[in-house]
């Protein structure tokens, strides 16, 4: 698959599922992926490029955050807002109790406050709401399927729409839904996510918003 914007270094911190399906996702696409870790050799074994966090971001035209939402904030400032400045940061994280029952931003969300910590870096709130399987297969599901992007920057919007059709998500799949402060609703969707999940017996579904016809 050609990718639908000239290729882009993008810097995906983490390694675990969902760092890595993304990753794989992007690199089939064209892209120049590195994966972030506190101990890159320890994670050799990926069959994916993997450095250390302060490298992967000096690569990063643009950034993922894929690291559990309840310790990306502290990761991210030990990279430090000059390192971020300009980047556009992509986060997909969610902060969740070990026992998945209690959400760690109860009354904002993650993608908010990396915003209010990092001024100088247009987030994009995107694929939270959905298992790693399905970020990059949404086509592997029975039907249409929505994906939703939340930030206050337009053009950091617009480029991560792009990423998101290199993925396999058409423009007709994708839901700006607003700025920042919605992204509320997609981390908070987590906990659905989890009902549902427990209700079909599988992780890999998402959901599909339909509207009234016009007219």
């Amino acid at each position: 698959m050609a990718a639908s914007v000239a290729a882009m270094r993008i810097g995906l911190l983490g390694t675990g599922n969902v760092a890595r399906a993304l990753a794989q996702g992007w690199s089939a696409a064209g892209h120049d992926v590195l994966l972030g870790s506190r101990r890159p050799r320890d994670r050799a074994d990926l069959g994916l490029p993997v450095a250390g966090l302060d490298e992967t971001a000096a690569h990063a035209e643009v950034l993922v955050n894929a690291t559990p939402g309840t310790v990306s904030l502290v990761l991210l400032r030990s990279l430090g807002a000059e390192a971020l400045a300009g980047t556009l940061l992509i986060d997909v994280g969610v902060g969740l109790s070990d026992d998945y029952s209690e959400l760690s931003h109860p009354n904002s969300s993650l993608a908010e406050q990396i915003q209010a910590a990092f001024p100088a870096t247009p987030v994009v709130k995107t694929l939270c709401t959905m298992d790693s399987t399905v970020m990059t297969a949404p086509d592997d599901l029975s039907g249409p399927t929505t994906v939703f992007l939340s930030g206050d920057d337009a053009e950091a919007k617009r480029t991560t729409g792009r990423l998101l059709t290199d993925l396999g998500w058409p423009p007709s799949s994708q839901l700006d839904i607003g700025g920042i402060t919605t992204a509320r609703g997609q981390e908070h969707f987590a906990l659905l996510f989890m009902g549902i999940a427990g209700g079909l017996g599988t992780h890999v579904f998402n959901v599909h918003v339909v509207a009234r016809p016009a007219g």
